[in-house]
């Protein structure tokens, strides 16, 4: 089948690319009830060895859209990291300090989580198309119109309210669309990675990984949910032309010389699943151009320092499907969908900024690399330290403060922030005394207006709801009572109301006593409302004079 056929698919949104962080999309999408249609050039999902960790906050954002279980089922959390200087150690990383339903990180394989999620999707009525490449996007003051090219060589002409870009870094919906694509090269720098089964005296404890730091280079190693291990080497790249995977013998020399254990032995896992790669570090100039938008590696790419490129994709994923599905549906204007560009580009840049100085991954030279292990030791024996390590390497503590969405007018110095992640505190609520995590009383369908039980008299809550009707974005009022003196600082101060958006970040903090704030925050958020409002959204946070957090 040759030459040109239109067709009216009946969808709401095409999404493009069905890695992670596409498949992501569309569930929440589905989850929403748009209606979802999602290519991919490719004939199948890929199998060499790619993404393998998904960290806290990423796991909370897929257990919010329905599939956090299914995964864990099929990954393993990791309690510590040991951390060596070659044959010596260091010290020990323990994870799980969050509080949290997925503290720990999950080791799963990519092609794993695109298997899970695409099933589920299937669950939700929505089947990848293989084979369907997108050739051409135009996108008018209604619609995105877009050319697919089949397997079969027939190409189709079709549209959609929107289209969202998220094949990577080669993204058609990105280069027709006009947007610049940076790529700051990374020199210096080659990811060998592979894996394998080994024989080495660290034994093989499903819940344990490995770091050996050494000049020039660092080794991770971390347990497979099959048996066996990942090893990813960052080295130096003393011979840029070299392109092809590694072999075995190659990863096996590198993890020997990098261990000190000139005897270890790899034996490859079946299917056989090496790589090597370089990097640059590329973020698109804006992430939405009217009816068009980019997610994951189509929007941000950087080497895999720190594991975070596909939980930075997920994570983006979440904070756009419901974006777009109020905004779809005449809940909010499109000005919300620009605060996704605006919250995820900031977010790329922040990761890119602060992997140039993980020095616990990049290859450093040997001053450098003697200097920087003096001190590993006296960190790891600190308890606060381990825990700040872990809420960081978690994404817990990071936040959308400097957002136009986040408006902060409490005076108390305990809570969360308006940016922050809300705790998942412990908490009851009426007619239910056993204590609950507060996310699992949270909603990905709405809003949540999160209050303590002591001040919701009937007058409070009765303003509340006049002051919430009115609007067209869906919100639960949700008094608590938190369990404990230390929950109830985690959720701030009694006299102060949260309003969590439905990505779990607060939007709002404000005194109960001062409904008209939350009412100019909800009229913004109506179709033109920003300007009926008079309360344009702006920052409130400048980044250097940010108040005290709590977690």
């Amino acid at each position: 089948m040759t030459g040109r056929v239109d067709t009216d698919k009946d969808v709401d949104v095409c999404v493009v690319g069905a890695g992670p962080v596409g498949l992501t999309l569309a569930i929440a999408l589905r989850r929403l009830g748009l209606r979802v249609r999602i290519v991919d050039r490719a004939p199948a999902t890929g199998h060499e060895a790619r993404a393998l960790v998904l960290w806290a906050r990423a796991r909370e954002a897929l257990d919010a859209l329905g599939v956090g279980e299914l995964l864990r089922s099929h990954g393993v959390e990791p309690d510590a990291v040991t951390i060596h200087a070659r044959d010596r150690f260091l010290g020990e990383l323990t994870t799980g300090w969050a509080l949290s339903a997925h503290a720990r990180p999950l080791t799963i394989e990519q092609h794993d989580i695109e298997r899970l999620l695409r099933e589920e999707l299937a669950r939700l009525g929505t089947r990848v198309e293989w084979n369907t490449e997108v050739t051409d996007v135009k996108v008018h003051e209604d619609r995105a119109e877009f050319t697919l090219r089949h397997e079969d060589g027939g190409i189709e002409s079709a549209a959609a309210p929107w289209i969202v870009g998220c094949e990577g870094a080669s993204d058609v919906v990105r280069d027709r669309l006009g947007i610049p694509f940076e790529d700051r090269r990374r020199t210096g720098l080659q990811v060998a990675q592979g894996n394998a089964r080994s024989t080495w005296p660290l034994g093989d404890r499903p819940g344990r990984g490995h770091i050996f730091l050494a000049p020039h280079r660092s080794l991770l190693v971390f347990p497979l949910p099959g048996g066996g291990f990942r090893f990813l080497c960052f080295r130096d790249d003393p011979d840029p032309t070299l392109t092809a995977a590694p072999t075995v013998d190659e990863l096996r020399d590198l993890v020997a010389d990098t261990t000190r254990m000139p005897g270890l032995r790899l034996d490859a896992t079946e299917p056989l699943r090496l790589n090597r790669a370089r990097f640059g570090d590329r973020v698109a100039a804006r992430l939405r151009h009217g009816r068009g938008l980019l997610a994951g590696d189509a929007a941000h790419a950087w080497a895999p320092v720190g594991g975070h490129g596909v939980n930075v994709g997920i994570l983006g994923a979440h904070n756009l499907a419901w974006k777009l599905a109020a905004v779809h549906r005449g809940q909010a204007g499109e000005r919300l969908l620009d605060t996704y560009s605006e919250e995820q580009r900031r977010m790329a840049v922040r990761y890119i900024r602060e992997m140039r100085f993980d020095f616990m991954e990049l290859p450093v030279p040997p001053l450098g690399h003697r200097a920087f292990t003096a001190t590993v030791p006296g960190a790891l024996a600190r308890r606060g330290f381990r825990r700040r390590l872990d809420l960081r390497l978690g994404d817990l503590r990071r936040d959308h403060r400097g957002s136009a969405l986040s408006r902060h007018h409490g005076r108390h110095r305990s809570g969360p922030r308006a940016g922050d992640r809300m705790p998942d505190a412990r908490v009851t609520t009426a007619g239910v005394p056993l204590a609950r995590r507060l996310h699992t009383l949270l909603g990905y369908e709405r809003w949540t207006l999160v209050l303590h039980a002591v001040r919701a008299e009937p007058g409070v809550l009765e303003a509340l709801r006049e002051t919430c009707a009115r609007f067209s974005a869906p919100v639960r009022i949700l008094p608590v009572t938190p369990r404990d003196v230390t929950e109830a600082g985690r959720l701030g101060h009694p006299d102060d109301l949260c309003l969590v958006r439905p990505d779990g970040y607060v939007g709002l903090v404000a005194p109960l006593a001062r409904t008209t704030l939350l009412r100019d925050y909800l009229a913004a958020l109506e179709p033109g409302g920003e300007r009926a409002a008079g309360t344009p959204w702006t920052p409130r946070w400048p980044r250097k004079s940010r108040p005290h957090r709590a977690h």
